[in-house]
């Protein structure tokens, strides 16, 4: 039968197919044409199909959404498109969205979207190796008034705050904010400018009906005042137990152990304290009250304090469409971790408490995806200069996409985690958040996106096993249950046999995409 009459491009055979909102995981024949799953079934003919993949009894997960990475914001868009997205692939990262503003990192300009955003399109074209789409931060007045153009013209529903940088950098405290954000004098970046914000996004919902699952507004929780005021309290000496010491000038005893001066991510976290985020969160859910700002995500929550602020806010608010988010460097990493600096992250790495409260409350259902918050710093720009063991030298961010589906099967597995509920929390979840109704299962009519997974194929992660240009892994040593050793986009191979196959084949994902 000549190629072009049978009745599959390609089918996969011997696999156990994990899918979202289900309970187990299925030994199915899987069968794609035109770049769409067409078929799940038992014992589909291998003699209607071009090409026959035997998956060895892997798992096969769908393709991995990762709603949180940031691309060209320590290097440049075009560089790190593309081999950031080789990372994505190598993970099982088949739908990539970047955040992305004016300013400065990213772009290094202010100025309109319509110029700006236009120009982020064409660096990406022909740049990534997996399916991508942007979400924008709206700086300043003229940013919220290009929010139904930005629906309507580019496809893009979903924006951000950036809560701290009203008086703080990206990395500290700072006084030159409209240098920083690249706005008019007469513009301010606050409490009120959030309001304003969401005023544009619920204006952008009630004038598309039709698209309003699709936009939502996504918030970074941490407020500048908090963190300048503890900041400068732990660069001047304040010790780990001892806030009166600030506040009274009465110094504790200089025999006790925790009243020693904090240092490394101890002290980053006290710097950026959790009632920051947690105060954040209760500010920002009464202004999408007030605002009538129904789909609100709340990003990268990293402790106790965070998540109940979440959790009550929720409750408070009913009639908001809350999502909490989650990265895998937070459910994985403590403040102790032997990769120091390099894990040095806004909000930052916390204490194994929050961390163990993380995954109780991921295993009770209560947190909705999770990411990578994939930010590709490499290891000469990472550090200080002067004291590379400084961390207030250090800048912020770092890349993980590569590692993120092993290291949840990983550490997931070891909790109770079911492959199903990973399947949501990767794949699933985020692509009905944001717009991505042809993304996030294996069902007849979604994108052929499909990841085979050997959970028996075990591997210790490190940068040097890395596609991404970053050097080094903050998961350096960790040993991995599970290896990725295949993923498709579209129904085409683009990761196997440990490299990134061919040329550049993602799309830009315009919003709503079915």
């Amino acid at each position: 039968m000549p190629n072009d009459a049978r009745k599959y491009d390609l089918l996969f055979k011997n696999v156990r197919v994990v899918r979202p909102n289900r309970t187990t995981v299925q030994r199915m024949d899987i069968a794609v044409k035109d770049g769409k799953f067409v078929k799940v079934a038992k014992s589909l003919r291998a003699d209607d199909a071009a090409t026959v993949v035997d998956g060895k009894d892997r798992l096969a997960f769908p393709g991995l959404v990762d709603p949180h990475m940031h691309c060209g914001i320590y290097g440049p868009l075009a560089e790190d498109a593309l081999s950031e997205s080789r990372a994505a692939a190598q993970g099982g990262v088949t739908s990539s969205l970047n955040y992305m503003r004016t300013g400065g990192y990213y772009m290094q300009k202010g100025g309109p979207y319509a110029q700006v955003f236009q120009e982020v399109l064409d660096i990406s074209k022909d740049r990534f190796h997996v399916d991508y789409a942007y979400h924008l931060a709206p700086l300043d007045r003229t940013h919220i008034g290009e929010i139904d153009m930005l629906i309507e013209k580019f496809g893009v529903t979903s924006f951000k705050i950036f809560m701290f940088y009203g008086g703080y950098g990206l990395h500290g405290a700072s006084s030159s904010q409209h240098e920083f954000l690249m706005i008019g004098k007469d513009e301010k970046y606050d409490i009120a400018h959030f309001e304003f914000v969401m005023r544009g996004v619920q204006r952008a919902m009630e004038r598309f009906p039709d698209k309003k699952h699709a936009i939502s507004l996504s918030l970074h929780c941490e407020l500048a005042e908090i963190l300048a005021a503890y900041t400068k309290m732990v660069e001047r000496g304040a010790k780990k137990t001892d806030l009166d010491t600030w506040l009274t000038g009465v110094s504790n005893d200089p025999e006790c152990a925790d009243c020693a001066p904090l240092t490394g991510l101890r002290a980053y976290s006290a710097a950026r304290p959790p009632h920051s985020e947690g105060l954040a969160i209760t500010i920002a859910a009464y202004l999408a009250n007030e605002t009538n700002c129904a789909n609100i995500n709340l990003l990268h929550l990293t402790s106790r304090k965070a998540v109940e602020s979440a959790l009550r806010m929720a409750k408070a608010f009913p009639h908001v469409n809350f999502r909490r988010e989650v990265t895998i460097a937070h459910l994985c990493l403590d403040y102790d971790t032997p990769v120091k600096a390099l894990a040095k992250v806004n909000p930052p790495i916390r204490s194994r408490d929050d961390v163990d409260f993380l995954w109780q409350t991921l295993l009770d259902g209560k947190l909705d995806w999770v990411c990578s918050d994939h930010a590709c710093c490499k290891y000469e720009m990472k550090l200080g200069k002067q004291d590379k063991d400084d961390i207030f030298q250090a800048k912020s961010g770092f890349g993980g996409t590569e590692f993120m589906l092993p290291a949840l099967i990983t550490t997931g597995s070891a909790r109770g985690l079911s492959y199903n509920r990973m399947a949501e929390l990767l794949s699933w979840n985020a692509a009905q958040r944001f717009g991505l109704a042809a993304k996030g299962d294996i069902a007849p009519g979604f994108d052929a996106d499909l990841v085979l997974v050997d959970p028996q194929r075990s591997f210790v992660a490190s940068g040097e096993l890395s596609e991404s240009q970053q050097g080094y892994s903050v998961f350096e040593g960790m040993e991995m249950s599970a290896t990725v050793t295949d993923t498709y986009l579209r129904g085409e191979r683009i990761y196997g046999d440990g490299n990134v196959i061919g040329s550049p084949k993602g799309r830009y994902l315009a919003r709503p995409y079915r």
